[in-house]
């Protein structure tokens, strides 16, 4: 896939301290859809949908790409603003060998 960088706009938070996970919108309604056009090669099973939001590593650009509908964007969003996954982050903040003493 050959999106050129310029012409779609990746947006990662003011959080991140460098390589991250970066998101765009893919809106078939805009009128600058044709920007965007070449990241739907990946999302052929979401065809359907007018809008997408696509998520890929920072890292690794042209990497494989996850792509969410509406509602399931909205989903994830929300669950990260209830908290639902801050035990994830308190793992991945735990060293290896405390995690695996907790799991024996």
């Amino acid at each position: 896939m050959n999106t050129d960088p310029r012409r779609v706009t990746w947006r990662k938070s003011s959080h991140s301290r460098g390589d991250c996970v970066e998101v765009t919108v893919i809106d078939k309604t805009d009128p600058n859809f044709k920007e965007t056009a070449d990241l739907l090669a990946g999302a052929a099973h979401k065809a359907e949908y007018d809008r997408l939001y696509v998520m890929r590593d920072s890292k690794n650009p042209d990497g494989p790409k996850l792509y969410f509908t509406p509602a399931e964007w909205e989903a994830f969003r929300l669950g990260v603003l209830d908290g639902e996954f801050d035990d994830l982050a308190e793992e991945a903040d735990t060293p290896a060998d405390e995690t695996k003493a907790k799991a024996e």
